[in-house]
């Protein structure tokens, strides 16, 4: 089931611009259950997985967090670290902030349409990248 709003890609903790991965020392990765699990599972899905693998081995979680989240670990724990990146999505309705811009998907818009429609909620610039 194609998601029918924006999910999260990642949560990744930077020093001065840049973002930083992979740092020591390696965390283990602990499969999530119950709420947490099911609100990963909405917000955060693992797409290219199906969806007994993907609650089972958590490959995509798993994956960011031992990437990035390891770059945060003095500060925050695993629970903590998916925490946070939940709480960071449901600050911003990227999908309603376009559409009060009369950007709705389907259609082309010229990169800065998009950007200016989501620096208006942000109040940052944001990190968009066309592909």
């Amino acid at each position: 089931l194609t998601p029918r709003n924006f999910t999260i890609h990642g949560l990744w903790p930077d020093k001065e611009g840049t973002v930083l991965q992979n740092c020591k020392p390696k965390l283990t990765y602990t499969n999530f259950k119950d709420k947490m699990f099911d609100d990963l599972d909405k917000h955060w899905i693992q797409l290219k997985f199906n969806k007994y693998y993907g609650k089972k081995e958590q490959p995509l979680w798993q994956y960011q967090y031992l990437k990035h989240g390891s770059c945060c670990q003095k500060i925050y724990n695993q629970n903590t670290y998916f925490s946070l990146a939940l709480r960071l999505k449901d600050r911003f309705d990227l999908l309603k902030t376009l559409q009060i811009h009369q950007i709705f998907p389907g259609s082309s818009y010229t990169f800065k349409q998009i950007f200016d429609a989501v620096k208006t909620a942000t109040q940052m610039d944001p990190d968009i990248k066309c592909t």
